[in-house]
């Protein structure tokens, strides 16, 4: 899928033909549209496209503006006209500091892509092929057929031993991806009670919930904090992403400051390992609930590698592997939810969209939108074959986002989740057990909440 520039306008508009965005129903007083947007956030987002283009959202005292459509929503992306900003980052802002990656702007977040770019071009990730290996048959060697799994926990510990040992080169071992989990889970559901109902002052009262908000936040930290101290302690320098945060310098040509470090790396582990081990249970999930789909992956398997076990040379010769991950992030997202913040008076599709203002808009709904996606809701991989491909209209599928803004380790990522998919598919097949609870779970991001399979060895009668 390629990405070309567009601007919010094909035609520019004279500020006396801009129109005011409709107005969504059902809000209330206070509140806003906040308290539908937490009871059923999936359903609240997917069903704005039938109120307009665009359409104006109240979260407490303020005026969010909605984008429904994929053509608006990569003007969005791709317009300078708006920035990183708005509910989203700045409820993230506790987790992933004003000086990391993610949530700088400007000549700030251009300096910091150019420090970390290197580390996930598409030449530097088949050097990360050996650890992807590694830990994809770790995983798989480990769990006992028969046996119950906690989906959860062996998705986060898989993605947080790749990413470490990949980009940090450090021995992180099950008790660190067990704390991140843990710490993730509780800080990622009270980031997003904070985005859709901003009570700002409550939200610093010594109540439960906020406390154990606050203790899961501040072990995140400590985890980075000895990450970093743990690095410099040992003296080492390898050629990694740490290192070259470690020795990059700032537009003075100074070395850049600790809490730079810290953020850069808390936005490069945390974010990546909570996005990519949601995705892996979603894989787990449509393995389990699409067995003849689990079963075409084994037989592309075998047929690329003869019966040895799948490495990482093999996975650009994977393309159903790819297209069921592709499927299941289409459906599924990680990343159901995405704001930006207008930086000039500006407009998208006609519609006026003052300076200062909040834009928001769902992935989800816009991946599931029946008029962008014939039989919208079924699960069929077979959609992203060339010929098909072609048909779903641009913008309609960018699980990576697009832009100055597109996730810098797309590729990494792809890789790792086809050879962990390829390894789970060609040993096993899956059940799921009683107790299991594949509902969705939203906060930030999406995942099941509490998914217990069981795996059967493929060699099983």
């Amino acid at each position: 899928m390629t990405v070309e520039s567009v601007s919010p306008e094909a035609t520019p508009r004279a500020p006396s033909e801009l129109r005011e965005p409709p107005v969504a129903g059902g809000g209330l007083p206070l509140l806003g549209h906040g308290l539908k947007l937490a009871r059923d956030p999936l359903a609240f987002m997917a069903q704005l496209r039938d109120h307009g283009d665009v359409v104006r959202l109240r979260l407490g005292p303020k005026t969010v503006y909605a984008v429904t459509t994929p053509d608006l929503t990569g003007a969005l992306a791709l317009s300078g006209d708006f920035k990183i900003g708005g509910a989203l980052w700045e409820s993230l802002e506790g987790l992933l500091g004003k000086e990391g990656v993610a949530t700088a702007n400007g000549p700030l977040h251009r300096r910091q892509r150019r420090t970390i770019q290197p580390a996930f071009r598409l030449d530097a990730i088949p050097a990360y092929g050996p650890i992807m290996e590694e830990e994809a048959h770790a995983l798989v060697d480990r769990w006992k057929g028969g046996e119950p799994l906690d989906c959860t926990s062996e998705a986060f510990r898989v993605a947080v031993r790749i990413a470490a040992r990949c980009l940090l080169r450090g021995d992180y071992m099950d008790e660190r991806a067990e704390r991140l989990c843990a710490a993730l889970a509780t800080v990622f559901r009270g980031m997003y009670r904070r985005m859709v109902i901003p009570l700002g002052p409550l939200y610093r009262l010594p109540l439960p919930p906020n406390r154990e908000f606050n203790r899961a936040l501040a072990d995140l930290h400590l985890l980075i904090d000895e990450i970093v101290a743990e690095r410099r302690a040992s003296g080492q320098m390898p050629d990694d992403l740490l290192t070259a945060l470690l020795e990059a310098e700032d537009e003075n040509g100074d070395p850049i400051g600790e809490q730079e470090i810290h953020d850069q790396v808390i936005a490069i582990v945390t974010p990546g390992s909570e996005t990519v081990a949601s995705t892996i249970m979603w894989l787990l999930h449509v393995l389990a609930q699409h067995p003849e789909q689990a079963d075409k992956v084994c037989a592309e398997v075998e047929s690329v590698t003869g019966g040895r076990p799948v490495a990482f040379e093999d996975v650009r010769a994977l393309r159903h592997t790819n297209n069921v991950i592709l499927e299941a992030m289409r459906l599924r997202p990680a990343v159901w939810i995405l704001t930006r913040r207008a930086v000039i008076d500006t407009s998208l599709g006609g519609y006026r969209i003052p300076a200062g203002a909040d834009i928001i808009y769902s992935p989800y709904a816009i991946q599931r939108d029946e008029k962008s996606y014939e039989r919208n809701l079924e699960f069929d991989p077979d959609r992203w074959l060339p010929e098909r491909a072609k048909d779903v209209p641009k913008y309609a599928m960018t699980p990576f986002s697009v832009g100055n803004r597109k996730c810098p380790s797309d590729h990494f990522s792809m890789a790792q989740l086809t050879l962990v998919t390829a390894a789970l598919a060609a040993r096993y097949r899956f059940e799921q057990v009683p107790g299991s609870d594949d509902s969705t779970r939203i906060g930030i991001t999406l995942r099941p909440n509490d998914l217990r399979l069981r795996p059967v060895p493929r060699d099983t009668p």
